[in-house]
């Protein structure tokens, strides 16, 4: 092998891998360096004058961005863990022997997470409708009085949650419950002879064993609550009063409606430091001691 050959050999995997090393700095590279530009920034009479913090400062001034921040870790603390603890639950129950029909149950139950956002939460603002909607109806055929969903802080809040929850408790579920197969029955075969129940072996064998994919659904469904922006945007418009505006629909209020693209982009740069800083605290908060 000559010189030359050896030289084209060594260039082929650069040549390969180029249309997609091209792409992802035009499209991700180039998006997040140009948005930290543009925090410094601020449009003034159509051109963009630095402005240095100016943007950043202006934020902790910002009552709307403190009400989105609020309403964001509502979200939160509320729907992560109903998520991922129903998640776990339907998980074993579906891994029990007595249970027939376990790939029409995971099927049934992981179909919404496929479901386009759009057409799901068109879905629940009528099956949410204050006044012809089914489960309004449902509500007062047993004797209860109608909510007003969309129209009350709290309700509207929880319609998010309830909605959020609906279509990613699948995702999270099938995650789950591979990693409760990959659990050796030996464990399991073992604690029944010895007489544990079914909760005993959820919080002594299970739970332990899937620690780690625990820990991924929490973090990724944390970076998605963090992100929240379909939901409230189609079912509330971030409404009544702001009740359930999140940080991301706020950065896009900012960006595409009132075109203050630096102050949008500093609620985005933000959001990643936010994003970060739980992340880096869910880590620490799971890490195993050795």
């Amino acid at each position: 092998m000559n010189k030359k050959q050896l030289v084209n050999q060594k260039t082929i995997p650069y040549v390969l891998i180029a249309p997609i090393v091209i792409i992802f700095t035009v499209f991700m590279v180039y998006p997040i360096l140009r948005s930290l530009y543009l925090s410094f920034f601020e449009l003034v009479s159509g051109s963009y004058e630095f402005v240095g913090f100016k943007n950043y400062a202006a934020l902790f001034k910002d009552k709307t961005f403190y009400k989105s921040l609020f309403n964001t870790f509502i979200f939160l603390i509320v729907q992560v863990p109903i998520m991922i603890g129903g998640a776990l639950l339907i998980a074993v129950a579906i891994e029990q022997k007595f249970i027939r029909g376990k790939a029409f149950f995971r099927t049934t139950i992981f179909l919404p997470s496929v479901t386009a956002l759009v057409a799901y939460a068109l879905v629940f603002k009528v099956l949410l409708n204050g006044d012809h909607g089914l489960v309004n109806y449902v509500i007062e055929l047993f004797g209860g009085k109608g909510v007003n969903w969309f129209y009350e802080e709290w309700p509207a809040r929880f319609a998010i949650i309830i909605s959020i929850t609906w279509r990613w408790l699948g995702y999270n579920m099938i995650i789950l419950l591979a990693g409760i197969q990959a659990i050796p029955g030996d464990l399991m075969e073992a604690a029944d002879i010895d007489g544990a129940t079914f909760w005993d072996k959820l919080f002594h064998i299970t739970i332990p064993m899937v620690k780690p994919i625990i820990l991924f659904c929490t973090i990724t469904s944390t970076i998605g609550t963090l992100q929240l922006f379909d939901e409230p945007y189609i079912l509330t418009a971030g409404g009544p009063n702001y009740a359930t505006i999140t940080m991301g629909q706020y950065l896009y209020d900012n960006g595409f409606r009132y075109l203050k693209f630096g102050y949008a982009s500093a609620i985005g740069y933000v959001m990643t430091i936010i994003i970060g800083l739980l992340s880096v605290f869910q880590f620490k908060a799971t890490k195993e001691e050795n």
